[in-house]
């Protein structure tokens, strides 16, 4: 398919979902018509053209999909006149592919709060919003949740049982309970975000697509609370982050690690406005825990080398992040920051409290990590022992490929004595 089509029918998609179900009530049978839809138009569009409003093409094909499935429904049932004229009133009429409906690009930002349902528990309505706004599969969604993929399939099953029989409107929330789901709503875009950065598996090291739209969102959730310093935080984490992307790959696409690359080919202006956004989240008050992620990020961008990094004031905002957060990821970065700092036998101690941690027991990232350590102590046969064993663990080939080529190189490799 045309990399144009593709892109734009990805744009579309939550936002023609966010209307039907506004419309239709009922969040299952919408996303299973605008799939439908999509699947209609990457079929139609390449060869017929791109439609003169493809959003409302999308909403025509998506709620004449639901008519269809609803006629068939009720002549199954053969249910009764009355019941069947009531719901005919509401739904005869099917606008035209060529009608302003009223969808718009706001609509995505809306389907983000109206996923983040008061029926779901916070977890449910983030791996909903991650498969109907972020477009991520299942899969990869598990992976995010470091959950097996058969849970979160089960999760997402649930939530859509959960938001049809609590009966609430799914409609966008009034301010008040905006409020409410701002969490949910943050988490849903750094873990899209996230994905698209370093995609947890399959062939590509990046999703641009991803990351893009996760970017695009948070400006607008900013832009419609811009004295909400996490949001703030968040914007600058992406940005600080997303800074790097092209130096962050080969030219094969191979993995370049954060020591390793060519500052000179780290956006500029992305960090630069990355950093007044962390300055604008600090000023605010209380710092939580995206606004000192995105300040960690910066720290990493404003050092002209690798060796200029600032890791004492790293270890030091790991650790305050790690006071008011309970994720095992953090306490990983924290270990490796602490080795930086204090030689890695320090960040291998600390590592073997992870152990215990079901969330990260048997990640591949906790051998990256070790392999890491005992490379830097010298110790080559067990650093390429827990290189290879990250390589069988990780989902992502070029990840895989990175580790495996590392285990290569340091088996044939002199042993080293340690830095510290």
């Amino acid at each position: 398919m045309d990399p144009a089509i593709a892109r734009l029918i990805r744009e579309l998609a939550p936002q023609v979902l966010g209307a039907v179900a506004r419309r239709h009530g009922d969040f299952d049978a919408a996303e299973d018509a605008v799939q439908e839809a999509l699947l209609a138009a990457a079929t139609q569009w390449p060869a017929q053209g791109i439609p003169q409003n493809p959003r409302g093409w999308l909403y025509h094909v998506a709620l004449r999909r639901i008519t269809d499935h609803l006629r068939s429904e009720m002549a199954r049932r053969r249910r009764e006149d009355a019941v069947a004229s009531q719901v005919w009133a509401e739904w005869a009429f099917v606008p035209p592919p060529e009608t302003d409906v009223g969808v718009n690009g706001d609509d995505t930002l809306t389907l983000l709060f109206m996923c983040c349902h008061p029926a779901l528990t916070p977890a449910s309505a983030i791996a909903l919003t991650l498969r109907a706004v972020g477009g991520l599969t299942t899969a990869e969604i598990a992976s995010a949740f470091l959950v097996p993929e058969a849970t979160m399939a089960q999760r997402i099953s649930r939530a859509k049982a959960s938001i049809k029989q609590s009966k609430v409107p799914f409609s966008m929330p009034a301010a008040a309970e905006r409020a409410g789901r701002l969490t949910s709503v943050l988490h849903v875009l750094y873990l899209v975000f996230n994905e698209g950065y370093a995609s947890s598996s399959g062939t590509r090291l990046q999703r641009a697509d991803l990351s893009s739209e996760a970017i695009r969102l948070a400006r607008t959730l900013r832009a419609l609370l811009p004295d909400d310093a996490e949001v703030a935080g968040l914007l600058a984490l992406m940005l600080l982050t997303d800074a790097r992307r092209a130096a962050r790959a080969g030219p094969s696409g191979e993995l370049i690690p954060l020591d390793e690359q060519d500052r000179a080919r780290w956006d500029s202006a992305l960090i630069a406005e990355g950093a007044a956004l962390v300055e604008h989240a600090f000023s605010r008050g209380s710092a939580g825990a995206y606004t000192l992620q995105a300040a960690i990020a910066a720290l990493h961008d404003e050092a002209p080398r690798a060796d200029d990094t600032d890791w004492p004031q790293i270890l030091a905002l790991y650790g305050v992040l790690e006071r008011i957060s309970d994720n095992p990821v953090v306490s990983l970065n924290r270990a490796i920051a602490a080795a930086m700092v204090h030689g890695p036998a320090v960040g291998l101690e600390q590592l073997r409290v992870l152990d215990a941690d079901p969330r990260l027991r048997g990640h591949y990232r906790l051998d990256a990590v070790r392999g890491h350590l005992h490379e830097r102590l010298g110790d080559h046969e067990r650093a390429v022992a827990h290189y290879r064993a990250a390589a069988e663990r990780t989902a992502s080939l070029p990840e895989r490929d990175y580790l495996t080529l590392k285990a290569a190189r340091l088996a044939a490799a002199p042993p080293t004595e340690s830095p510290r």
